[in-house]
């Protein structure tokens, strides 16, 4: 069966919609037409600034729920179960998609009737929902019929197009006013579940119709019989026919727009009041849906409106006297703003720029001042949406203004701070303080809309005048504002008596601190100049002196955002003014009580403890020793102590056994240290010790023996020997390694003992000298070279004398160019004339 041709391709201008949270985000603008593809039905937007890229591509089937919500707007939920929405320009593309959505789900449903035979769909249409025309006697009939329509999805679409099409809601609402009459609780409870069941079908359409002017207060009529509370009644109508709440400031001529304001009046009451108890995610869905959408053409509209803006703005002019109107008008300007918080990105800062250009600023100084604690409430809603919007735009009209020698708002919030007697605008004047002296503040939601608009985001910055640097806006406030801002707590100088404070001033003294805490957190330099300045580390400590508990943990906070800095100007200021004393009594006061206020003087000590903070740590246990030592349910203090102790505590021999004074530690050591780099034995030694040159200026005796145990050296422990010297017929490859690793431990006698242990083979030779070293290796080689030329044998004599029966070669020591001495093995001593020529005087030389 052939499908019906798409609508013609004229582009139609939409906007595309996407619900996440709860919030539509815009995807962005584009062009729409409806194609047929591969036997498919498909709704394509291409991008208004980017032609080749999609915005939306979905797919017609024919289960999917499109609605039509007024003229302009599309809203399905896509298969993945994600909510969209198209909002066209005009009323003429919308009916056109609209025309193609139906007639695609249309032939896709008779498709799949042919396909697949008679489906219920097929046979709701044939056998459609009918119900009995409305009367007091049938009610309960009606009920049953609808409940059991509701049932089903099918039977609540047929219901709902049976509903419409008969126009049935209109001939529900007399039958309110004759139960009414009638005093008859049981009709009217079943006029209000029909009403709630109508409601719940969760129609756009039936939702939409129910607002209008015609039937709206039958309806809400209906809905006060709640039978859920048999004994109560409502009073919906009465508050939706009170037409002194709705106030026209400006005239608007536009009806639609003043008609979509009623209607999103009452579909927000329906929302929060009527249906709060009984609403499900789908109808919710529909009611934010349709508020959201109607809010968006409202601000539009009103926003664009030039002459509008201006005349609403002239109202704060000398000119007007009424002062009710200029209430009325902050007002007005709140409830823009607060619409404005659910707006995209661009829409809501077009809207600012708009109205700070029309003077939004100058209603804001105006409102902060007035003496109407609404207006006041109003002007604080404005301002604190303004700087959560874009707190540098409004950082740098404030700078405009000091530079134009004006009163800044900064001033004006600080006035409003100090005298305000309103608790919750005292909190939110602190906030915009904090916000407004950030200076990691940035403007969030202009730069996320700059990333997807940058040409948007040009225009608007283009608007505004250059941001000042932030550190000359901050160094201003310090110089000009910050004193006016803390003056109460320099007040406190000189007051005996911390009792019977009054809520405000409690309160103001709670902000206060919390603000000098962010000053100290982002304002280092300067914050740190300025308190040291006006002292006021001792006034924030007189604070704990009060009766208050939540006052007292806020200053607490103060010292504990102070000490957690590691800065050695606020530690000393704490220190000079004696500042742990006032919260030692608060330990004290406490120490038998599990209480915040407990724990947070504990933590705050245990963080000294922890961090080791000298300064304090030293203070703390020359001063309080003895009330520190009292305090053992926790173990913080006692630590305390011990770290104070351990850092006054003298130099304890532990730290001889690990110096360089003993033999075990010394040479081995320095000659591990010589090895590693690169073998250089002269690299890292000191100057040769005095004994060692004795020993090489003195005689050389061959024949006396190195004992295996030396004497202690200066009271250490004896030298063991650290090398097995190899026998004479190790290969010389071994004996030369070996050597690499000779001891360079001198001893300091030879008992006679030693002398008959010739033949012991782990004998140890004294140390020598690295030249004398280098010396005995070349000489060595001469030496071997003249034993085989004139024995003509190979073997290598490890000895000079015959008589030795364990000699080793480490024994010769050449101390002289012609002399060495040596013991024989009776002992006796025996001089060896060698004849053994150096390197440097040739090669040649005389055998033995």
């Amino acid at each position: 069966m052939a499908l019906v041709a798409p609508p013609s391709n004229d582009r139609k201008r939409v906007k595309v919609y996407e619900l996440k949270n709860n919030d539509w985000f815009d995807r962005g603008t584009g062009f729409c037409r409806g194609v047929f593809v591969n036997d498919e039905a498909k709704i394509l937007v291409a991008s208004e600034d980017d032609p080749s890229r999609q915005l939306l591509e979905t797919r017609i089937s024919k289960d999917d729920g499109y609605q039509k919500q007024q003229d302009t707007l599309i809203v399905w939920t896509e298969q993945n179960g994600t909510d969209m929405a198209l909002s066209f320009q005009e009323p003429e593309g919308c009916g056109s998609i609209w025309e193609f959505v139906n007639d695609m789900q249309a032939r896709l449903q008779e498709r799949a009737a042919q396909d697949d035979g008679l489906s219920d769909e097929i046979g709701e249409n044939v056998n459609p929902i009918m119900l009995p025309n409305p009367d007091l006697g049938n009610l309960h009939e009606i009920e049953n019929h609808m409940r059991a329509a509701n049932s089903t999805p099918g039977g609540r679409e047929a219901l709902a197009k049976f509903v419409l099409s008969q126009h049935y809601v209109p001939k529900l609402i007399p039958l309110v006013e004759m139960a009414e009459d009638l005093e008859s609780a049981s009709d009217l409870h079943r006029l209000c579940s029909i009403m709630k069941m109508l409601i719940l079908l969760n129609d756009t359409a039936i939702i939409e119709y129910v607002v209008t002017d015609e039937i709206v207060l039958g309806v809400v009529g209906a809905l006060e019989y709640d039978p859920d509370f048999p004994l109560h009644k409502a009073n919906h109508r009465q508050y939706l026919s009170d037409e002194s709440k709705f106030k026209e400031v400006v005239k608007i001529q536009d009806d639609n727009i003043k008609r979509k304001i009623h209607y999103t009046y009452r579909l927000q009451y329906l929302k929060d009041v009527v249906l709060a108890r009984i609403l499900d995610d789908p109808t919710f869905s529909v009611l934010n849906s349709l508020i959201f959408f109607h809010q968006v053409d409202i601000v539009q509209h009103l926003q664009a409106n030039g002459p509008f803006l201006k005349e609403l703005f002239g109202i704060f002019g000398s000119a007007e006297q009424n002062f009710q109107r200029k209430k009325d008008a902050v007002l007005f300007i709140q409830q823009c703003t607060s619409i404005a918080k659910s707006l995209q990105a661009q829409n809501r800062a077009q809207l600012y720029q708009n109205f700070i250009n029309n003077g939004l600023l100058d209603v804001i100084q105006y409102a902060l001042k007035h003496q109407d604690a609404s207006v006041r409430v109003a002007g604080t809603d404005i301002l604190v949406s303004l700087i959560d919007h874009d707190a540098l735009m409004v950082r740098s009209y404030i700078f405009k203004a000091i530079q134009e020698k004006s009163k800044p708002l900064t001033d004006t919030l600080i006035e409003l701070l100090l005298i305000e007697v309103d608790l919750g605008v005292k909190s939110q004047m602190a906030d915009a303080i904090k916000i407004l002296l950030d200076p990691n503040a940035n403007s969030a939601s202009i730069e996320a809309l700059g990333r997807s608009n940058s040409d948007f985001l040009a225009k608007v910055r283009g608007q505004l005048p250059p941001l000042p640097q932030t550190d000359t806006f901050i160094q201003n406030f310090y110089d000009e504002s910050a004193r006016k801002l803390f003056q109460p707590l320099k007040d406190l100088d000189g007051r005996e008596s911390m009792d019977n404070l009054s809520i405000q001033q409690i309160n103001l003294y709670v902000h206060l601190v919390e603000v000098l805490c962010f000053f100290i957190r982002q304002h280092s330099f300067r914050s740190k100049y300025f308190i040291l300045s006006e002292g006021l580390a001792a006034r924030v400590a007189q604070l704990m002196e009060c009766p208050e508990k939540h006052l007292k943990l806020t200053a607490l906070k103060y010292f504990r955002s102070c000490i957690g800095l590691h800065d050695e100007t606020h530690n000393r200021q704490i220190i000079q003014h004696q500042l742990f004393e006032p919260i030692l009594k608060i330990l004290f006061d406490n120490i038998t009580r599990d209480n915040l206020l407990n724990s947070a003087c504990l933590e705050l000590f245990e963080f000294i403890k922890r961090e080791n903070i000298k300064m304090l740590v030293q203070h703390l246990v020359e001063t309080y020793r003895e009330k520190l030592q009292t305090i053992t349910y926790v173990d913080t203090f006692q630590n305390l102590i011990l770290r104070y102790d351990q850092m006054h505590e003298p130099v304890t021999t532990q730290e001889l056994e690990t110096s360089f004074t003993s033999v075990d530690s010394d040479t081995p050591a320095r000659q591990q240290l010589a090895m590693v780099n690169g073998g250089k034995w002269g690299v890292g030694l000191k100057e040769a010790d005095p004994d060692e040159e004795a020993y090489f200026n003195g005689s050389d005796e061959e024949d006396e023996f190195v004992p295996n145990v030396a004497k202690p050296v200066n009271g250490a422990s004896p030298v063991r020997p650290l090398v097995n010297y190899p026998d004479d017929d190790e290969g010389e490859d071994d004996i030369d390694d070996l050597a690499a690793a000779a001891p360079s431990v001198l001893p300091q006698s030879v008992s006679p003992a030693s002398q008959t242990q010739e033949s012991s083979s782990t004998s140890k030779s004294p140390p020598e000298r690295i030249s004398e070293k280098r010396r005995r290796e070349d000489d060595g080689d001469d030496e071997l070279l003249l034993s085989i030329s004139s024995s003509g044998t190979a073997k290598r004599r490890a000895s000079l004398n015959s008589n030795s029966s364990g000699g080793s070669l480490k024994s010769l020591r050449r101390k002289s160019p012609n002399m060495a001495s040596a013991k024989d093995s009776g002992g006796g001593p025996k001089k060896i004339s060698l004849s053994i020529p150096l390197k440097s005087g040739g090669e040649g030389g005389n055998g033995e």
